[in-house]
C-alpha cells in the first residue's frame, strides 16, 4: 500500500499542475456553479486500506456513475432477463444520441448510454414498492453508509433541461420497450444521477466488484461472481460511451464516468479508485480524472492486460 500511496502522490502533485482544458457540464445549469479547481483522488484496497488525496471527502454530483449502481440492483431482481430489454455492446455514440434506437427496435446498445440506464430505471419502477427510498437504502446497505442521500436541487436542474432524455423514453416506449408512465420513469432517473458520494464513498461502495468475496455488513453478498464479471466486463467496453476504447487503451481498467467529473475504475480482486475533476474533455469525461488514471496505471503497472 505504501507504494501506492507515493504513487498517487506523485502523480497527483502532476497532474494538478497540468493545465486542465476540459469545460464543467453546463447543459446541467447547478452543475455549472461546482468549483472548477475541485480535485480530489481515493483508493479502496480488496482488504480494506485505504488512502486519499487532494478533495477526496467533498461531496458531489456522481450522475452515470450511478448507472452502474441502478443496474446492479436490476441485475439482481430480474437475472439474465434483463438482457432481453437492453444488450451490452459499445454504442460508439454520444451518450444521448438517438441512432441506433430505430434499427435496434427501442433495445438501447448497453445499460451506460442515457437510453439504456432509463429502461433500467423502468425495470425497477416495476420491481420496487418505492423506488426512490428502495434505492437509496439498497446504496446504503452496499455502503454500509446512512449518510447518503440524493440531491434534489441537482436532479430538478436536470430535469428542467432534460428534453432530449424525455425524447429518449417516449421513442423507446413506441418500441414498448418502456412499461411504466414516462413521467414516473424520468423522475427516479433524474433523482438517482443526482445521488452525492464523495470520492472516498464511491470507492468503497464499489469494492463489491474488485472482492468476490464481498458481503454487506449483514454479512449479505450482493450479486454472484459471474454477474459481477459481466458488470465489469460492460464498465470496460461501455463505460465511457464514445470513448470507451480509449479508456482501456490508456488506462486499462473497467470504470465508469460521470459529467459530474468523477471516474471510478475497478481492478478485479485488488482496489476500486475514483478520481473527480469536475471539467470535462469533448466527450463528457473528466479530462483530469482521465490524465490522472492513465499515468496511475501505468507507474503501477495495475492495468488488467
Amino acid at each position: 500500500m505504501e507504494n501506492y500511496k507515493k504513487i498517487i502522490a506523485d502523480v497527483y502533485k502532476d497532474v494538478k499542475n497540468v493545465q486542465d482544458l476540459g469545460q464543467t457540464a453546463r447543459f446541467i445549469p447547478e452543475l455549472a456553479f461546482v468549483g472548477t479547481d475541485n480535485f480530489g483522488v481515493h483508493i479502496t484496497m480488496k482488504n480494506k486500506e485505504n488512502f486519499g488525496i487532494g478533495d477526496f471527502q467533498k461531496k458531489f454530483s456522481i450522475q452515470s456513475i450511478a448507472k452502474v449502481l441502478s443496474l446492479t440492483l436490476a441485475y439482481k431482481l430480474e437475472g439474465e432477463k434483463l438482457w432481453e430489454r437492453v444488450d451490452v455492446e459499445p454504442s460508439g455514440n454520444p451518450f444521448n444520441s438517438f441512432l441506433q434506437l430505430e434499427s435496434d427496435l427501442g433495445k438501447p446498445r448497453n445499460p451506460f448510454i442515457n437510453s439504456g440506464a432509463i429502461v433500467i430505471c423502468d425495470v425497477l419502477v416495476r420491481h420496487l414498492k418505492n423506488p426512490k427510498e428502495d434505492f437509496l437504502n439498497f446504496c446504503r446497505t452496499l455502503s454500509n453508509n446512512e449518510n447518503l442521500n440524493y440531491n434534489e436541487k441537482v436532479a430538478a436542474s436536470e430535469k428542467s433541461c432534460g428534453s432530449r432524455n424525455v425524447a429518449l423514453c417516449n421513442f423507446i416506449k413506441s418500441f414498448g420497450n418502456i412499461k411504466n408512465e414516462v413521467a414516473e420513469v424520468l423522475d427516479f432517473y433524474f433523482l438517482i444521477c443526482s445521488l452525492e458520494m464523495s470520492c472516498e464513498e464511491i470507492s468503497q461502495i464499489f469494492l463489491f466488484l474488485a472482492d468476490e468475496h464481498f458481503t454487506t455488513k449483514k454479512k449479505k453478498s450482493v450479486i454472484t461472481v459471474p454477474q459481477a464479471k459481466r458488470i465489469n466486463a460492460i464498465m470496460l467496453t461501455c463505460g465511457f460511451y464514445d470513448e470507451s476504447g480509449e479508456f482501456a487503451f490508456r488506462v486499462g481498467l473497467p470504470g465508469k464516468s460521470g459529467v459530474g467529473g468523477g471516474i471510478v475504475a475497478v481492478h478485479p480482486d485488488k482496489f476500486c479508485i475514483t478520481v473527480w475533476s469536475p471539467k470535462l474533455n469533448e466527450k463528457g469525461n473528466s479530462y483530469k480524472g482521465m490524465l490522472f488514471l492513465e499515468k496511475f496505471t501505468t507507474k503501477t503497472a495495475s492495468s488488467i492486460f
